[in-house]
């Protein structure tokens, strides 16, 4: 397995050309059935993609902030039917802009549960409408962000709950701020920075020493440098870029925390998170979330008037709830997999996947813009279930 997997990274990388490098781990039940790597993770220096290198999860970091919120939840602390307007401080009442341009107030407000499945109708940034103004918060978090104010976690959700919405709540499916906005929530319930919350909840009871917003001085050696590729010349470059708000360079713990994109781990770290999904909130004799937690977390969410908007390519089958697709048809994937599966990825390529029926997960690190869900994660997804590690 190791073998193949390697020779599928060695192609992907040397021929196609789609990064620097990469890394792979496949687990059964939580014991480790294969382990990959190739090419570098600092191409210009010849430093390896080793299995301690440190990687921007990007929106992979979303799913440990779903946890973050169903621990809450857990506690009593927090009702996922808790409208925003009347919890958290700064918000106002849902506005959104309609097809003929015009302002409507909303019949019904933001949820929680609106956040955790993307229907809140929070844009990320963009060209026009409701878009323009998250665009506008996010250009001025971007000029602050080494300044001597910095925008926190709690000013850009305030921010954002004044903004108009692209659609009325619940009303579908549309990938957005909504996992930064809930980092902000975290804090006001909690009464803590999100950062804190995660590493005293998360983070030290599984472990996950490498995972956090930031890279210590002492391991900045292990964090990759990220690349595009340069298709018109067929080469990767590297690409240094401070996208939606996160500090490329990473030096020091951020005012912003997000939620939807900020954190940074090795794949043995994330290993960590995902086998405690799998063992139904426990590891290693810790408990993390209640069994009906993970159940909730690991089920999706959408209606099926919301998931005729998670209509992505290559995500074919699937639908979304609490921050992670949800493999509901299998048959309409392109990909092989199983009913059940559930997971994410980021923009920088790096991909998680849980396999309830079989045990499997399937995690997948490298540092290349506008990934997602990629070929080269399908290839690996493909691999290992043809040999018959699913059964």
């Amino acid at each position: 397995m190791t073998e193949k997997l390697t020779e599928i990274l060695k192609t992907e990388i040397d021929d196609r050309k789609f990064a620097a490098g990469a890394n792979v781990l496949i687990l059964k039940n939580g014991r480790e059935v294969a382990y990959a790597e190739y090419g570098f993770r600092d191409l210009e220096n010849r430093v390896p993609f080793s299995r301690d290198t440190i990687m921007r999860l990007y929106s992979m970091s979303k799913p440990i902030t779903a946890a973050a919120v169903m621990i809450l939840a857990d506690r009593g602390k927090i009702d996922l039917a808790d409208c925003l307007c009347w919890t958290v401080p700064g918000w106002s009442e849902a506005y959104y802009i309609g097809r003929n341009g015009k302002r409507i107030k909303a019949r019904s407000q933001i949820m929680l549960k609106d956040l955790m499945n993307m229907t809140s109708g929070l844009p990320y940034p963009g060209a026009q409408g409701s878009e323009a103004q998250v665009a506008e918060i996010f250009v001025e978090l971007d000029r602050r962000l080494r300044s001597d104010d910095p925008m926190s976690t709690k000013e850009l959700c305030e921010r954002l709950g004044k903004v108009d919405l692209c659609f009325a709540p619940g009303d579908r499916f549309m990938y957005g701020t909504s996992a930064d906005v809930l980092g902000g929530v975290i804090e006001y319930v909690a009464g803590q920075r999100f950062g804190d919350f995660l590493k005293e909840n998360i983070f030290d009871p599984l472990g996950m020493n490498d995972t956090g917003f930031y890279v210590p001085e002492e391991k900045r050696s292990r964090l990759s440098k990220v690349y595009r590729t340069n298709y018109s010349e067929w080469k990767v470059e590297h690409c240094p870029t401070n996208h939606l708000g996160i500090d490329y360079e990473l030096r020091s713990d951020p005012a912003f925390q997000s939620g939807g994109a900020g954190l940074v781990s090795t794949l043995d770290d994330f290993a960590k998170f995902a086998t405690m999904l799998h063992c139904g909130g426990k590891l290693n004799g810790i408990r993390i979330l209640s069994e009906a937690a993970v159940k909730y977390m690991t089920s999706p969410s959408l209606t099926e008037r919301q998931r005729r908007g998670f209509n992505w390519q290559g995500l074919n089958g699937y639908s979304y709830g609490n921050l992670m697709r949800h493999l509901v048809d299998p048959g309409q994937a392109v990909l092989m997999s199983e009913e059940g599966e559930y997971g994410w990825d980021g923009w920088l390529g790096c991909f998680f996947a849980n396999y309830p029926k079989s045990g499997l997960t399937v995690l997948m690190g490298t540092q290349r813009t506008d990934c997602g869900t990629s070929a080269l994660a399908r290839k690996i997804v493909n691999a290992v279930h043809a040999e018959g590690l699913d059964r």
